[in-house]
């Protein structure tokens, strides 16, 4: 992607003079060019590094960044930043760890797995949550005229929502009577889409898997075969018949109602209300090495997620043309807004409000919750990622040893006292643990603070001391 323009290479220059030669010469020449406005009077950071490489999934909810670059938040930070599209997950991972990326918008399991050393293993912490919710669960045309006939009908005669996987399970059985595989599609091993996908399947009976030391398939005992699929091919592979169905961030769920593909049967919000969606990583050691550009690089994310959501998603329309470009998302304007401003298509014709389907800031949602990085280690342990029973301890350890809102609740009070922000848009006084939260399809209340007791509740997955052993799980 591109870098800076002329005039931001221009600021920059100023800005890193004025920093590093004397703020008050610095401001004054910065001033002078008419070409830096300063903050209010606070403490001003001096970034270790300056110039950054940050990497990204082409999704919408990667906005932040892309805010952050366009409205010069990071420029005001001192920061010089590159944006580079990745080509999955794992290279975005990979190219991290190696300090080929400074940083990277990531999947929220990501810096737990590595960190726990499933899969790739590197510290990976993450000061900064990126959004909440923002994923949907989509189908094919073909499965969808299968299920349509047995849905709960609105008085209009549109479906009724949330869909029940209940209504999926006949279509699945079908598959099997005919000796088809029935596949569907997700992102990533460790993403939220694929545990999504799986607490969707789970809560209408339907057996989505379970991975083991041995086999890391996910598609032990499945009667759904998950299988990983990068977000931009996601409808071009349902489009070819390969898949059945697949979750996947925006705007890949719209992209199928666009094309005529697909039908999007529920959204995330509608699994588990206001779920943690992506978080920005950054290795553990770029952390201890470079403290003041970490906190820079929160600050300016942090005011990019208020641009987004501020005055009731008012500055949406403007992200949505943002976020259209080749060097960010590169879809149509048309398909990233159905859901960016607060509206979501489940069929072509039924767009129907879905105000919090991409939230960047309301409801605390860029602070780094240990009760969010729990609930990824309970679905890793739910399907056999992590696998062998820890106690409650372990899981509170690696959440505080990942997430870092002691990093996060610094760069807040700096913007508060320089002016950028409000003291009541954060929770100074939280411990880290959101209250137990019930809002989930299944109806069932996940405490973070007792996650195996949150386990024995389910009829599917693994718990207590149980294992995969082979194709059968032991233990109790």
């Amino acid at each position: 992607m591109r870098k800076n323009d002329r005039a931001g290479l221009a600021r920059r220059t100023l800005l890193k003079a004025g920093l590093k030669a004397g703020l008050a010469a610095g401001m004054t020449l910065a001033l002078t060019a008419g070409l830096f406005s300063p903050p209010a009077a606070a403490e001003m950071l001096l970034p270790e590094k300056d110039e950054l490489t940050f990497g990204f999934i082409k999704l919408t909810d990667m906005a932040p960044l892309a805010i952050a670059y366009e409205k010069h938040f990071f420029e005001d930070e001192g920061l010089y930043v590159t944006l580079e599209p990745q080509a999955n997950w794992k290279v975005l991972l990979d190219r991290v760890i190696t300090g080929e990326l400074d940083g990277a918008h990531m999947l929220a399991g990501q810096p737990l797995a590595a960190t726990i050393g499933y899969g790739t293993e590197a510290h990976i912490v993450t000061p900064f949550s990126m959004d909440l919710n923002g994923n949907g669960i989509t189908v094919s045309q073909e499965v969808w005229e299968m299920m349509k006939p047995d849905l709960p009908k609105q008085a209009d005669g549109r479906p009724v929502h949330p869909i029940k996987a209940d209504y999926l399970k006949p279509v699945v059985e079908s598959f099997r009577a005919q000796g088809k595989p029935f596949k569907m599609g997700m992102v990533f091993p460790v993403s939220t889409h694929n545990y999504e996908l799986r607490y969707w399947l789970a809560a209408g009976g339907i057996h989505p898997g379970f991975y083991s030391p041995t086999d890391i398939s996910g598609q032990i005992k499945a009667e759904a075969l998950l299988s990983v699929t990068p977000p931009p091919q996601m409808p071009a592979t349902l489009e070819a018949g390969t898949i059945s169905g697949y979750c996947v961030g925006e705007p890949w769920n719209q992209q199928a109602v666009f094309k005529g593909i697909g039908v999007p049967v529920i959204t995330d919000f509608e699994i588990w209300k206001n779920n943690p969606e992506k978080v920005f990583g950054i290795t553990a050691e770029f952390a201890e090495e470079y403290p003041n550009t970490t906190l820079a690089i929160t600050k300016a994310l942090i005011r990019a997620a208020k641009w987004l959501d501020e005055n009731d998603n008012a500055n949406r329309a403007e992200a949505v043309e943002i976020l259209s470009r080749p060097e960010y998302v590169g879809a149509d304007a048309e398909v990233i807004a159905n859901s960016m401003t607060g509206t979501f298509e489940y069929e072509k014709g039924d767009a129907r409000p879905v105000p919090d389907f991409n939230v960047f800031y309301r409801y605390f949602a860029t602070y780094p919750y240990y009760s969010d990085a729990v609930w990824y280690l309970s679905q890793m342990r739910r399907w056999g990622q992590v696998a062998e029973a820890k106690p409650d301890t372990w899981y509170d350890e690696v959440a505080k040893k990942v997430y870092r809102p002691d990093i996060y609740l610094k760069a807040a009070r700096m913007l508060v006292e320089e002016g950028h922000a409000d003291a009541a848009d954060f929770p100074w006084e939280t411990d880290g643990y959101r209250a137990p939260q019930a809002e989930f399809i299944d109806g069932i209340t996940f405490d973070g603070r007792a996650p195996n007791a949150y386990l024995e509740q389910f009829p599917i997955g693994l718990k207590g001391k149980q294992t995969v052993d082979g194709n059968d799980v032991a233990g109790g």
